[in-house]
């Protein structure tokens, strides 16, 4: 696996799903601040209240499918995840069929998100129990203060690179700086 940030704001984002599987992959891409729309044969009324008019009742063409950046199927029989995983990869479109391993070209990790500051666990999809066990760590570990801490070190950063600093006396001082501050252990 090589884990990478995707920007959701690129473009459009396909969600397949039914139940809470579905409810809370939405939640998820909303919080990334994704443009998402989702099909659902037999939503939820949570989905339906949650998705509003990005609802649509009915499985997405072969051409919305084609159009997405992403695709996500979550809640799904075997078969629709199967054909669903099919479709977007004949049409060169990346897909994640919840819990199925074998029809997902990534995996999404579990997420803290502090402001821009993104942490994230992984197993690959071998054992989303234990990423999520980290995550609530992670999430205790790192409280909402670190956003403001972010801001903080960027506007320093900024200044730095304003002066003409080079990429190695930037990570110098933003070390002094997290250890003067005392942010970490």
């Amino acid at each position: 696996m090589l884990p990478i940030l995707f920007d959701v704001k690129a473009g459009l984002i396909i969600l397949v799903g039914e139940g809470e599987l579905a409810e809370r992959r939405l939640d998820l891409l909303d919080s990334a601040g994704a443009r998402v729309r989702v099909y659902s044969l037999d939503p939820s009324t949570d989905l339906i209240e949650h998705a509003g008019n990005r609802l649509s009742r009915q499985q997405p063409s072969e051409g919305e499918i084609a159009a997405a950046s992403l695709v996500f199927g979550a809640g799904l029989s075997a078969d629709r995840g199967f054909e669903l995983a099919q479709s977007a990869r004949r049409n060169g479109v990346l897909v994640n069929i919840e819990d199925v391993k074998a029809q997902c070209d990534f995996h999404v990790p579990s997420v803290v998100r502090r402001g821009d500051l993104t942490l994230t666990v992984s197993t690959a999809g071998k054992s989303p129990g234990l990423a999520r066990r980290l995550r609530l760590h992670i999430e205790q570990v790192f409280g909402v203060e670190w956003a403001g801490r972010l801001d903080d070190i960027a506007k320093l950063r900024d200044g730095w690179r304003a002066d003409g600093m080079a990429l190695k006396d930037i990570s110098k001082k933003t070390d002094g700086y997290i250890d003067q501050q005392g942010w970490l252990p």
